[in-house]
């Protein structure tokens, strides 16, 4: 039998972000993996500044996936795991690794931007369920992907 978890944080509340933060996995994950396999297949004259960019920006994302799913955990909820379930979870198309450059650069920047969405899509519910702590990782998650987006557009030249 297992114990009521009594944080301050109600049930339902709980329930709501961890929710949410499912879908940042996912989203997360279905980017991290896109950002990695664009990291071996990316080619052209700027092969070893992008290979470098999207080592540092997948690296990142690795150890943001195991603290979300460890905040989904501290919720009382199970994180999803497998392509199965993120794909569910997701809406983060998979990438084209014969694109050029430029193509893997424009994608990854707007994937980055449905990430600041569905992390912003979280934030309300953090907030208001007093969730002090998700709230902090989502703002971490903000910075981050905000940060990944406008280096990938600085990349294409763009704002």
């Amino acid at each position: 039998m297992s114990q009521a978890i009594d944080t301050g944080i109600e049930a339902q509340d709980r329930k709501s972000v961890a929710e949410g933060l499912s879908r940042l996995l996912a989203d997360t994950y279905a980017v991290y993996l896109k950002t990695h396999g664009y990291h071996w297949n990316v080619r052209g004259p700027n092969f070893a500044s992008l290979h470098a960019l999207f080592m540092e920006q997948y690296t990142e994302m690795w150890t943001a996936i195991d603290e979300v799913a460890e905040r989904i955990k501290a919720l009382g909820a199970t994180a999803p795991q497998g392509y199965r379930a993120f794909a569910s979870l997701s809406g983060i198309e998979d990438g084209d690794p014969e694109q050029d450059a430029n193509g893997m650069l424009r994608e990854l920047s707007k994937d980055h931007e449905t990430l600041i969405r569905t992390a912003r899509d979280i934030l309300p519910a953090a907030q208001e369920g007093g969730d002090e702590v998700t709230t902090g990782l989502i703002a971490d998650r903000l910075t981050a992907h905000e940060k990944h987006a406008w280096m990938l557009r600085a990349s294409l030249g763009e704002r």
